[in-house]
């Protein structure tokens, strides 16, 4: 009897072996289908690199020396897309003086590392006023940070996604037209803009998206008058 309750005992601690290595590998081949960034971001990158600097878990982007950044813009890129794709935007938010700073995000999910601003305020306090921001899943993540943490940033700025909580500081949220993945009635007691022919995918630099609309203008179109309403929302902050 005792030998037939060892072998039933094997035979289960391999089959729950088996279940957690079966989940790992799935969770594995999972991470690997992602959205890589577009050939154009490489000449972004190129032509901007004095301004671009590399650390080990994330990247800064800096304004122009001429420019006096007072103000930081902390940003987590969105689920399963290469963190890479956002420094078009980046650049051009860093363009208009502020300092971008974008966290890599393990398995490119932000989910994983939703406190990842805290290293960054210990890393940088010589920026001693900071925004966060998200697009999408970093969106997500973002909102579900300032609950417990809103007295580090000024403002949370949303792309493609909506509040989770009910934190309470000013909340922006930008989205396209034609983002068919964005739940709108979410939004309802949020500010908010659309972008007018934009999509989910347009805030980044990685193509078209699965399951998202067709955007009628461009992305670059996108792209500049996000940066237009983040630094109008900047503005009216400070005043």
């Amino acid at each position: 009897m005792k030998k037939q309750m060892r072998r039933k005992l094997r035979i289960g601690v391999l089959a729950m072996v088996l279940v957690i290595v079966a989940g790992g590998l799935a969770f594995y081949i999972y991470t690997l289908d992602y959205y890589r960034a577009s050939a154009d971001v490489e000449v972004w990158i190129q032509n901007n690199s004095e301004r671009i600097e590399y650390r080990d878990d994330w990247t800064i982007v800096y304004p122009d020396e001429s420019q006096d950044a007072a103000l930081g813009l902390i940003f987590y890129p969105g689920g399963k897309v290469e963190a890479k794709a956002y420094l078009p935007l980046l650049i051009q938010l860093a363009d208009e003086g502020l300092i971008c700073v974008m966290p890599t995000m393990p398995f490119n999910l932000a989910v994983f590392n939703s406190n990842a601003a805290d290293e960054i305020y210990h890393e940088l306090p010589e920026i001693e006023r900071w925004i966060l921001s998200g697009h999408s899943l970093g969106g997500a993540m973002a909102s579900s940070y300032v609950e417990e943490s809103s007295d580090q940033v000024e403002a949370l700025i949303l792309m493609g996604a909506y509040p989770i909580n009910d934190a309470d500081l000013p909340t922006y949220a930008i989205y396209g037209t034609y983002d068919i993945m964005l739940d709108l009635e979410k939004l309802e007691s949020t500010d908010r803009v659309e972008i007018i022919g934009g999509n989910h995918a347009y805030f980044g630099n990685y193509g078209e998206q699965e399951g998202d609309g067709k955007a009628i203008i461009s992305r670059n179109q996108q792209q500049k008058a996000t940066v237009d309403e983040i630094m109008g929302f900047i503005s009216r902050l400070e005043n």
